[in-house]
C-alpha cells in the first residue's frame, strides 16, 4: 500500500495550521504548530507573498494531507466528483468524508485518520457484519461500521471513545457501548469542518 513518508508534524507546519494528523499529541503543547509555527526547512522563516497558483496548490495539499490520500488517488476522486451532479468541490469533500478510515475517525474510534486507516487495513473493522480491510471503501447510507468483537484494539478504541476529542457529525450515529456507528445519511458541506476552500481546488484542476 502506497503511503506518504513525510513526517506528519512537518506537513502541519508546511500548511501553517493544525491538520490533526497525530492524534492526542495535537491537543497538547508538544504540537509542532505550538512550538514552531513556521514552514520547515532552512527558508521556513522567510515570508513571501503567495501567488494565485500557490494558494490553489496549498488548498489541494491540505485536503490530500488531511484525508491521507496521494496525488493519483486524489485526482481520481476529483474526476468522480466532477462526473456527479452538484457542486464539484463539495462533491469532492463529501466523497473523502465517506472513506471508511475517515468514518472510523469521525466516530471517535480512532485518535486520527492515520490510526483509522491502520485499523481498517489490519482487519479490525466490519461493515455490515463483514470484515473490510480497504481504507478507501466508500460507506453508504444505512451501513453499520463496527469494531470486530475479536479485535485486539478493544481497549484502545474504548480509550479513544472516552476521550471524546471531537463531536460526532450529524450524518453518523454512534453506539459507544457496542463500539459501532450507523451511517444515517450523506454528509453536507456544513458537516465537514475542515479548513479547506474547495473552490480553489476546482480552479486548480480546471487550468
Amino acid at each position: 500500500m502506497a503511503r506518504d513518508h513525510v513526517a506528519v508534524c512537518r506537513q502541519c507546519r508546511r500548511e501553517g495550521i493544525k491538520l490533526f494528523l497525530k492524534g492526542g499529541r495535537c491537543f497538547t503543547e508538544k504540537c509542532a504548530i505550538e512550538r514552531r509555527n513556521y514552514p520547515p526547512g532552512q527558508h521556513g522563516l522567510r515570508r513571501s507573498k503567495p501567488t494565485a497558483y500557490g494558494l490553489q496548490l496549498r488548498e489541494k495539499q491540505k485536503a490530500k494531507r488531511i484525508y491521507g490520500v496521494l496525488e493519483t488517488q486524489f485526482r481520481r476522486y476529483f474526476a468522480w466528483a466532477e462526473a456527479e451532479k452538484g457542486v464539484t468541490g463539495e462533491n469532492l469533500l463529501k466523497l473523502l468524508e465517506r472513506r471508511l478510515d475517515n468514518v472510523v475517525f469521525r466516530l471517535g474510534m480512532a485518535a486520527s485518520r492515520r490510526e483509522g486507516r491502520q485499523m481498517v487495513a489490519h482487519g479490525h473493522i466490519q461493515v455490515g457484519g463483514r470484515k473490510v480491510s480497504v481504507p478507501s471503501y466508500i460507506v453508504k447510507v444505512g451501513e453499520v461500521v463496527q469494531l470486530r468483537s475479536s479485535s485486539k484494539m478493544q481497549e484502545r478504541v474504548a480509550d479513544n471513545l472516552a476521550a471524546g476529542r471531537s463531536p460526532i457529525p450529524p450524518w453518523l450515529e454512534l453506539d459507544a457501548t457496542e463500539k459501532r456507528g450507523t451511517v444515517r445519511g450523506l454528509p453536507i458541506r456544513e458537516d465537514i469542518q475542515i479548513p479547506v476552500q474547495e473552490q480553489l481546488i476546482v480552479e486548480l484542476f480546471s487550468k
